[in-house]
């Protein structure tokens, strides 16, 4: 009895040398209710003209043949890609043949002697296919869209340097130069007034005004490293000293050598990588000490912030919406790099970018670097 009923009539093909034992096998099929058309062959020729030139649902094969075993006809089914589930049917076959079968990937065995379990075995390996094939196609749909995801991260990972660039120059260009002008206003009022009332005014207005401009230039750096320019130490001895100076946290930087090279996108993702990481360690570490150790030995660009503060619990880098720490894994992989992430609470944090500096031969734009 068959416990599922197929939808049409299943295509067989029957690898079998015995008239009387093909005979039986199709009594056995229909007597369980199974709709089906068989073919039978009996030479590896055959055999292999009929795969080439047919779709079938099932293999059925008699182990030993005049010439050849199925072991030989599964060897030619199995390199076609999604190939028929292969049922070796015998009526004297020894346990390691069999064992040996399904570990070549034969869906399943049947001795001739249990021929009315047929119609099972076979419903069993057509469950068993499409379920293969259902998970092959859900691994490929998934595949394509990891591919597409960071497709579209490394879009909008280029977008936003762009237009980081764009808001640089708008800030250096035109807020930039009225600040300045006004300075220069400011300048000239102090220089040709005598009112003590005024002066003290444009002494206070001075001291804001430079405080504006130091503020538009430290913004614009942020946006729009030209330090990197100089190159990747360069830009992360910046960060660096950058970093001490505000948050009075002493900084030990240890590089491989004076310059890395490295096509333009990997330096920005390293520069970007840094200033992530020590802007977290700003806001949440409370460290003692910061150590960068940045490397291009073995073609790897290796770049470690550590530091010796309050660590982050493990549940916090499993969040959903860790979206800091998602954004710098996004930004890696778009250079075909990777991010390590390695905290205990009161132990520290260490984040590690790694980039073979092979996979990228090309940076960004050369108007559109950072």
């Amino acid at each position: 009895m068959v416990h599922k009923t197929f939808d049409r009539s299943l295509d067989i093909l029957h690898l079998e040398d015995s008239d009387a034992d093909h005979a039986l096998t199709v009594r056995a099929l229909g007597k369980a209710g199974l709709q089906f058309s068989m073919i039978r062959v009996d030479s590896l020729d055959e055999f292999q003209w009929h795969i080439d030139q047919n779709v079938f649902d099932v293999v059925l094969a008699d182990y030993r043949l005049p010439g050849f075993t199925a072991l030989e006809a599964w060897a030619r089914v199995a390199k076609k890609p999604h190939h028929p589930p292969f049922v070796l049917l015998s009526g004297a076959i020894g346990e390691a043949a069999a064992v040996e079968a399904i570990r070549l990937g034969m869906a399943d065995y049947l001795l001739k002697e249990d021929m009315p379990r047929l119609a099972h075995v076979v419903e069993r390996a057509l469950e068993v296919q499409e379920a293969r094939l259902a998970r092959e196609k859900a691994v490929a749909d998934l595949a394509t869209s990891e591919r597409r995801l960071a497709e579209l991260a490394e879009h909008l990972q280029l977008s936003i340097e762009r237009e980081r660039a764009s808001i640089a120059r708008e800030i250096h260009d035109d807020i930039g130069g009225a600040l300045t002008s006004v300075r220069f206003d400011l300048a000239w009022i102090g220089r040709h007034s005598t009112d003590t009332g005024t002066l003290g005014h444009v002494d206070s207005a001075t001291e804001m005004l430079q405080h504006a401009l130091g503020a538009s230039q430290r913004i614009m750096m942020n946006l729009r490293p030209p330090v990197l320019e100089e190159g990747l130490v360069a830009a992360v001895q910046w960060l660096a000293s950058s970093f001490e100076q505000r948050t009075g946290t002493p900084v030990q930087l240890t590089c491989s050598s004076d310059e890395i090279p490295a096509a333009a996108s990997v330096q920005l993702v390293a520069y970007r990588t840094a200033q992530e990481a020590l802007t977290n360690i700003s806001k949440h570490a409370q460290p003692r000490k910061v150590e960068i150790d940045l490397s291009d030995q073995e073609g790897v660009l290796t770049m470690e912030v550590s530091d010796d503060g309050v660590g982050i619990d493990q549940g916090m880098l499993e969040k959903p919406r860790a979206f800091g720490l998602k954004g710098l894994q996004e930004r890696a992989r778009t250079v075909g790099g990777w991010i390590d992430i390695s905290s205990r609470p009161g132990e520290g944090t260490s984040v590690i970018l790694s980039v073979p500096l092979t996979c990228v031969s090309t940076g960004l734009p050369k108007g559109d670097r950072t």
